[in-house]
């Protein structure tokens, strides 16, 4: 059993908020943390994915929300009529702890009208599996970059101990607790082949009608081709079925999904914003590497396209991993990216509240040289005493101080 690092704070969250809401994709154990959140406090689960429970909440959500609180309910978004209900008892007073909820559809993505709950509903996202919860360290590594606490320099007896084909395992592998409880490669491809099938034929379909299955996949492949990059939704619609325009509704279905995410371009409250289009990442580096086609066979073979594929991979499992660290921080902690348009950039741009930055960029070689430290620099340069740390991460084994505030730092120290 693999202890998630974000289970304490859903006691902590229901004494802030009326409703909590856990949402992330399919797979990932929100119905495990509910059940054991359920069971330490006394009170029962409502599974509206089991029929009865779910055509009890669609035919009498009133009566349902009516329950001792917190009323607790998986997969509220298959009876949106319980949101409707639920209004109707805040309105009449809202406490903290009245109800908890998992979904794994994002809360943006139902219909306008189950929006009445923002500002009453506090979000709580639960991820695939981080490599620190997955190997049960203690690592609260971005935490302490934005408080001054990483020391860059190892000595020779602390060499990091991740080779490049662990990388590639790690990258492979993912964070989905049921694939990586397979020890096969190839049994880990059924099982996202799976996946990927159940959430584009069941999910996608309880959120919006699809014309044709194959071609929300075909967008899907399209789209993870882009990880890490700017998205462009007209390269992804070129030569498939959909029109322009229905395939960035299908993106935002599957962004809806947690099959992918968008990075927004950062610089709102500090800087001039550069950019405005997205970067795209997708949500779990295991169902990127299948959609991808990569393999451990051609990554042993050198082939040139897989080794661009998996650089650009290892900046989404690299991005991912930063970000859902930020979620376990007490300090809300906004992500984007930021470049400028003659194209300086830097992969990961992390701002805590009270304005203080810490910045990522991902090289998957196996050293880094000054000039790729550049973009890190302008950015220290233009923000001053705000900057707290810039963090080049990379495939080799030793970390160092290369500038000021400017760490050079192998992937694992993420969560070693």
């Amino acid at each position: 059993m693999i202890e998630r690092r974000i289970a304490p704070l859903i006691g902590q969250r229901t004494t802030e908020t009326p409703v909590l809401l856990l949402e992330g994709p399919r797979g990932v154990g929100k119905s495990l943390l509910l059940a054991q959140f359920a069971e330490a406090i006394g009170q029962p689960v409502l599974d509206l994915d089991q029929a009865a429970y779910r055509q009890f909440a669609r035919d009498t959500p009133s009566v349902v929300t009516q329950g001792s609180p917190p009323v607790i309910i998986d997969e509220y978004q298959r009876a949106p009529a319980l949101l409707d209900a639920i209004k109707a008892r805040l309105n009449r007073g809202a406490a903290p702890g009245l109800f908890v909820l998992a979904g794994s559809a994002s809360f943006d993505s139902l219909p306008p009208g189950t929006q009445a709950l923002t500002g009453r509903l506090q979000r709580l996202p639960v991820m695939p599996l981080t490599q620190t919860e997955i190997d049960a360290t203690t690592s609260t590594f971005v935490a302490d970059a934005f408080d001054g606490g990483i020391a860059p320099a190892l000595d020779t007896a602390q060499l990091a101990p991740t080779t490049r084909g662990e990388y590639i395992r790690r990258v492979m592998r993912g964070g989905m607790p049921l694939a990586i409880a397979l020890e096969s490669e190839s049994a880990r491809a059924r099982w996202f082949q799976a996946h990927i099938r159940e959430s584009i034929s069941r999910d996608a379909g309880q959120l919006r009608r699809i014309g044709r299955t194959g071609d929300l996949h075909d967008i899907l492949v399209r789209t993870v081709g882009q990880t890490s990059a700017l998205l462009n939704v007209s390269k992804v619609a070129a030569d498939v079925q959909p029109s322009r325009g229905t395939a960035a509704d299908y993106i935002s279905l599957l962004e809806a999904l947690f099959l992918v995410q968008r990075l927004p371009a950062w610089g709102v409250t500090v800087l001039p914003r550069t950019l405005e289009t997205p970067k795209v990442h997708v949500v779990d580096s295991g169902i990127g590497a299948y959609l991808l086609r990569l393999s451990s066979d051609k990554m042993a073979r050198l082939d040139p396209a897989s080794l661009t594929e998996f650089g650009h991979l290892l900046e989404s499992f690299v991005v991912q991993e930063a970000i859902r660290q930020t979620t376990w921080m007490d300090s809300p902690v906004t992500a984007g990216y930021w470049r400028t348009k003659d194209g300086v950039e830097v992969d990961l741009v992390l701002e805590r509240y009270d304005g203080a930055v810490v910045a990522i960029e991902v090289k998957a070689g196996d050293h880094v040289t000054s000039r790729q430290l550049g973009p890190l620099r302008a950015l220290r340069d233009r923000l001053g005493s705000s900057f707290k740390a810039g963090l080049a991460f990379y495939l080799g084994p030793v970390g160092y101080l290369a500038d000021d505030r400017i760490q050079v730092l192998p992937v694992d120290r993420l969560w070693a």
